[in-house]
């Protein structure tokens, strides 16, 4: 053990050195109240500059490449407990059946469709642009080529025989299939007994809140984590094999921008029969608060504003597909960027995709994105179960990470606004939208502030 210790440390003693003083910058800008996003990037910057040098000197650069595996496998540790909480939390916001087969499964659907169509763009741009292209790696030791199963297997595949079984073994849809029926139940049983299931409500609440700070946690770490991952990559492959991950960030934002206005403006169109540019113009705060904030959650009191006061729709309606929004709809977050990941890791590993691939990723981008927390960084965890669904080497999404805080601006955008047309769709079925005042432009002034 000593002599192990001591020839690490003889090996590694500059890339440590180094990176020792690297974090220790990282951690006292973040003392210093510098921003996330500011801390995150300049960790890639560090990270990219550090890892050149260590390749250009041959240097040994094993203890950085362990920093962010250490990171890695935090992120792995989150994701079945939050598959499970978030998505029986998410679901169990709605008080009764009546109310889930009424506003609730128009707002549901409204969010699993465009998140749908959100992955299904951000598969086709990425096929089209191929980021991947350019950077290759080997598939890891302990990588297994997955057999293509038949049809009728895949489906029996996602139904779950043994939930804690499927949980240990990271089966993932079976998991979320399973969560879904308990949220059901509860809501069924709590129909008739209230009290029955409200110590259980009480308890997943609890959990929720517990996931969302550990989940803080582990994101406080992603500069630390961002360096390591971009040192070691750049310490192994050099500075030319860096240059192809902006095409993940040319990709991402032409899926966001086509989803944003297709779409969005499509539905606004075409379904809720007002002027798209009207819309965009009065939801403008939301989409502006979301991307400097990086967070649904704190986008959520703005949101809730525009939605009443500048889109005139009910109170009623705002209170309840707003919040769920901040938890369940993630067409950034759960769609275009899984969508866009999944093909750069199939292609930098060289592992084929083939259609049923394609329809698998799509699926489990629509169902993983319900339980993404709405803070900052947690659709790295949509990114894992997707990958993990698609038997993907989760290594990959160490190659990306460093460039998510850039795209994750363009990604809350998308999210929150795509909450928003969906409170104007749901709105203007119940007969809960004042067409006539919209179409006046009146608008009341925006009372809160965000920090």
């Amino acid at each position: 053990m000593q002599n192990n210790v001591f020839t690490a440390f003889q090996t590694n003693w500059i890339s440590l050195l180094v990176s020792l003083v690297i974090i220790g910058f990282l951690y006292f800008l973040a003392r210093k109240r510098v921003g996330f996003g500011t801390r995150v990037l300049l960790a890639l910057g560090l990270g990219l500059a550090a890892g050149i040098v260590f390749n250009t000197l041959k240097l040994d650069y094993k203890s950085v490449s362990t920093i962010g595996t250490i990171y890695v496998n935090l992120i792995k540790m989150l994701v079945m407990p939050l598959v499970v909480v978030l998505v029986i939390h998410s679901i169990t916001s709605l008080s009764s059946l009546g109310q889930l087969r009424k506003i609730g499964v128009k707002t549901i659907s409204w969010f699993l469709l465009t998140t749908g169509i959100a992955a299904a763009i951000g598969l086709a741009v990425a096929l089209a642009v191929d980021p991947g292209a350019g950077i290759q790696q080997a598939v890891p030791k302990d990588f297994k080529a997955r057999e293509i199963p038949t049809f009728s297997q895949v489906i029996i595949d996602l139904v779950p025989s043994n939930p804690i079984n499927d949980m240990a073994t990271g089966k993932v849809v079976p998991v979320l299939i399973f969560a879904i029926f308990v949220a059901v139940a509860i809501i069924h049983v709590g129909s008739k007994k209230p009290e029955a299931v409200q110590p259980v409500k009480q308890v997943i609440a609890s959990l929720a809140d517990i996931l969302h700070q550990v989940v803080k946690y582990v994101i406080r770490l992603t500069p630390y984590g961002v360096y390591a991952l971009v040192g070691a990559m750049a310490a192994r492959y050099g500075l030319d094999t860096l240059a192809p991950l902006a095409k993940i960030i040319v990709a991402s934002y032409i899926a966001l921008i086509l989803h944003f206005i297709f779409v969005f403006g499509g539905l606004v169109g075409l379904v809720a029969k007002v002027n798209p540019l009207t819309f965009f113009r009065k939801a403008y705060p939301t989409a502006a608060v979301a991307f400097t904030t990086r967070s649904s959650y704190a986008t959520l009191p703005v949101n809730l504003e525009v939605i009443t006061k500048r889109l005139r729709v009910s109170d009623r309606i705002a209170s309840f597909v707003a919040p769920l929004g901040a938890t369940m709809n993630f067409n950034g977050c759960g769609g275009v960027w899984p969508a866009v990941v999944a093909v750069f890791v199939a292609k930098v590993y060289n592992i084929p995709l083939g259609p049923s691939e394609y329809i698998v990723l799509i699926l489990v981008a629509v169902i993983s994105s319900i339980g993404v927390a709405g803070v900052p960084g947690p659709a790295t965890i949509s990114t894992t179960v997707v990958l993990t669904a698609l038997g993907l080497p989760l290594e990959g999404m160490g190659l990306v990470i460093a460039v998510e805080s850039v795209i994750d601006m363009g990604r809350t955008a998308v999210n929150a606004t795509g909450t928003t047309v969906t409170s104007l769709l749901v709105a203007n079925a119940e007969g809960e939208f004042d067409r006539e005042s919209f179409d006046r432009g009146e608008e009341d002034p925006l009372e809160t502030a965000t920090a």
